[in-house]
């Protein structure tokens, strides 16, 4: 069974390779253990009962340890802009995209509110290139 289980490891780890999101690490390693398991008992059901508790303990634990690393997450450089004032360099309509200057580079900004050049805005959010933006009210 030592390579059976070696086989549904790599077959596992092809997978979550494959994938974008953590799929079948949980049982990747605890394929693994069951291979390790193997090499002390040749009673299947130990085997198969490591291989399944094993994966379903270890995904809630992989979560809390997602969880913590999403948190202590650090902003990227375009994050900072987020919160200041810009002034409207091209005019933002609900229907065209306009243009932002903030911290001195310009942005393709949008709003739901029509904008017109010269006016102050706040950025509120950075989608893909664009900011949305919001009129800042004196």
């Amino acid at each position: 069974m030592f390579y059976v289980w070696l086989i549904i490891a790599i077959v596992l780890g092809v997978v979550e390779v494959v994938t974008v999101n953590l799929v079948s690490i949980w049982f990747v390693i605890s394929s693994i253990l069951a291979m390790v398991v193997s090499m002390f008992t040749d009673n299947l059901y130990i085997q198969i009962g490591v291989f399944v508790i094993i994966g379903i303990l270890l995904m809630p634990i992989s979560k809390k340890i997602y969880n913590k690393i999403k948190k202590n997450n650090v902003s990227t450089n375009i994050d900072r802009i987020i919160g200041m004032k810009g002034i409207v360099t091209e005019d933002i309509t609900k229907d065209a995209i306009g243009e932002v200057k903030v911290d001195g580079k310009r942005w393709s900004a949008y709003s739901n509110d029509s904008i017109n050049k010269g006016e102050v805005v706040k950025v509120v959010k950075i989608n893909s290139v664009k900011l949305y933006v919001e009129r800042i009210s004196d």
